[in-house]
């Protein structure tokens, strides 16, 4: 396992940016499967973007076209870039790791699948 460490978040008007951040620390010689996901109040953890170990992402619905993920293994930093945020994306704000496995290569954004969370930071958009 390894450690998590988001940061980033604030509070900004609705067509906004922000770039989250989540560190990586512990085992970094192994190569991980990193997802961001996201957990509005009295709502369930949703994922909205994952990156495998080669670069190849996939994003949910409600956030493609509006944020990038991208890592930097050199850094162990993966990264969250998000623009035109709507109020809608108000959450807090989850990075997750877990070395490769199948059942991630189809499906994605299965939370149980992900054994390293971070501890969050919050986003708030105002309208």
């Amino acid at each position: 396992q390894v450690q998590l460490i988001e940061a980033g978040g604030d509070s900004v008007q609705a067509g906004g940016a922000l770039r989250l951040s989540c560190v990586v620390s512990g085992d970094t010689s192994s190569s991980y499967y990193m997802a961001w996901f996201r957990q509005a109040p009295g709502k369930e953890r949703d994922g909205i973007a994952a990156i495998r170990t080669n670069g190849k992402t996939t994003y949910a619905r409600a956030v493609r076209d509006r944020f990038t993920i991208s890592r930097d293994d050199a850094m162990n930093t993966l990264y969250l870039q998000m623009s035109d945020l709507k109020p809608e994306d108000t959450a807090k704000y989850y990075c997750a790791a877990q070395p490769p496995e199948q059942r991630l290569e189809h499906f994605p954004f299965m939370a149980g699948a992900y054994n390293s969370w971070g501890q969050g930071t919050q986003v708030t958009v105002s309208s």
